[in-house]
């Protein structure tokens, strides 16, 4: 197989919102953004049936050759349209997902350079929300980060695609003492932050880009805990342990953090366990 899957919920007794899939050359990787307790948010069929109908098409949309943001737009309306009929897709709280999708074009030959020829391939990218693409050698970085949101930085050695406006805008409400409420109630909406629900225009929020084709992982926030609420690892070393492990490793890695932390007085966190799952790649395993 070309790609790593690994995937776990964070409750026995809970479906796995996460979802991931791959093809030959592409591969996306969802985060559904939990509901709320009381069951409501419009539509009756939940997160992760939600996540699955959304990756599903996203996927389907790349390896069909569409540009990612375009794919993005028309996976989100081809979910919306699959229970637009009896779900209330106008309520903000109705089902949404981050967002991290890749398309891998393979260079004139497995052992190709990676220089600045671009000789070891391209990768195509698109991230929304929160979940994070890590890239061994991405190649040159841009001058400037995206203006809506930190794209891709160099970070412990590694190329690092984020989408930074929910951190920020978290934060900021934190200084101001905002009430509860106030962070959801910035999601889509212009200066906000943005998810993947039942709005094709969040596919115009998304950060895109193209890098070089190295090795690479794509996580969803419960398993970048180690990174970024443990700080156990650094993002490099994250993303040497899949590579050396496996993305199973990163995940079990995490588990053991959050265990060791049962009731998250150590380490405040919204779950005390939260769905983890990373898709991984290295260039030995691409198929032509």
């Amino acid at each position: 197989m070309p790609f790593l899957i690994a995937t776990a919920p964070g409750r026995a007794d809970r479906p796995n919102e996460d979802f991931a899939a791959v093809s030959a050359h592409c591969a996306v990787l969802l985060d559904g953004v939990t509901g709320p307790p009381d069951g409501g948010g419009g539509c009756s069929h939940g997160v992760a049936r939600h996540v699955r109908w959304l990756g599903g098409l996203l996927l389907a949309g790349l390896d069909a050759g569409r540009p990612p943001r375009a794919a993005l737009a028309e996976a989100i309306a081809g979910a919306a349209a699959l229970h637009a009929d009896t779900c209330d897709l106008a309520d903000r709280r109705t089902p949404s997902a981050t967002v991290v999708a890749v398309r891998a074009t393979p260079g004139p030959g497995r052992g190709a350079p990676s220089g600045a020829d671009g000789g070891a391939g391209r990768l195509e990218y698109l991230v929304l929300s929160d979940s994070v693409l890590l890239v061994a050698d991405p190649g040159p970085l841009p001058d400037a980060a995206d203006p809506r949101g930190c794209a891709l930085r160099a970070a412990d050695g590694v190329g690092v695609v984020a989408d930074t406006r929910l951190d920020a805008l978290r934060a900021d409400l934190l200084r101001r003492g905002a009430p509860a409420g106030a962070l959801e109630a910035l999601r889509g909406v212009p200066g906000g932050f943005w998810t993947a629900g039942s709005d094709p225009r969040a596919a115009e929020e998304a950060l895109t880009g193209t890098v070089r084709l190295d090795r690479f992982a794509l996580m969803t926030d419960g398993a970048t805990r180690a990174v970024e609420v443990f700080g156990d690892l650094n993002w490099g070393q994250a993303l040497s342990l899949v590579s050396d492990k496996g993305p199973g490793a990163l995940i079990d890695r995490v588990r053991a953090l959050e265990d060791a932390d049962p009731r998250g007085s150590g380490y405040p966190r919204g779950k005390v366990r939260d769905d983890a799952t990373v898709v991984s790649w290295a260039p030995e395993n691409l198929v032509h």
